[in-house]
């Protein structure tokens, strides 16, 4: 099975480039993202308690996270692997998932964090805010989401570099250079 972790901060691509690994690989994508704004819009009891946390630019509690991400993984049992985006977000995280995926006889394959400075992130997420309008990208909720990235979420990167699992890619220039490098990646792990 193939798990791989797309780390990077918010406007780094990965959600332009987990589309394209989840073709190529067939992978089942599993973005706390998504389903956090799928909760929030079809106004379910998680959506309602978590609509604020994110509106606010925070980080929506482990529990809540991890439960919520467990119970994605186990509506795909015949899936080949997933792609984790923007999971884990802490060691707490990192460690919860370790154990679930353990526990399920499985484990990551590899964590692929995309390297992006903060002016090019600031710049696609301007213009993200302009096409999409998402809450999440306005100017004051980025900032906070971006300082939460450097913060504290790029400290789960030693973790998994620790195991022997942590590659980078340079997340500047045409999408399809960035794919084909994260590609080679993926591909390594099989070799």
């Amino acid at each position: 099975m193939l798990n791989l972790v797309l780390f990077g901060p918010p406007g780094a691509g990965k959600g332009t480039q987990s589309e394209k690994l989840i073709s190529k690989y067939n992978l089942v994508h599993i973005s706390t993202g998504d389903i956090f704004r799928a909760h929030i819009k079809g106004q379910t009891d998680l959506g309602k308690q978590v609509s604020q946390i994110i509106a606010d630019g925070n980080l929506v509690p482990d529990s809540i996270t991890i439960a919520m991400l467990e119970e994605e993984i186990n509506k795909n049992p015949q899936a080949k692997g997933f792609i984790f985006d923007g999971f884990p977000r802490t060691v707490a995280q990192a460690e919860a998932l370790d154990k679930f995926l353990k526990d399920n006889n499985s484990s990551i394959t590899g964590v692929i964090a995309l390297d992006v400075n903060e002016q090019e992130l600031t710049q696609r997420i301007a213009k993200r805010q302009e096409i999409s309008g998402r809450a999440d990208d306005a100017a004051d909720k980025l900032k906070k989401r971006i300082e939460e990235y450097f913060g504290k979420t790029i400290h789960v990167l030693p973790y998994y570099e620790a195991q022997g699992k942590l590659s980078k890619v340079n997340g500047i220039g045409e999408i399809e250079t960035i794919f084909t490098e994260l590609s080679q990646v993926i591909d390594s792990y099989s070799a």
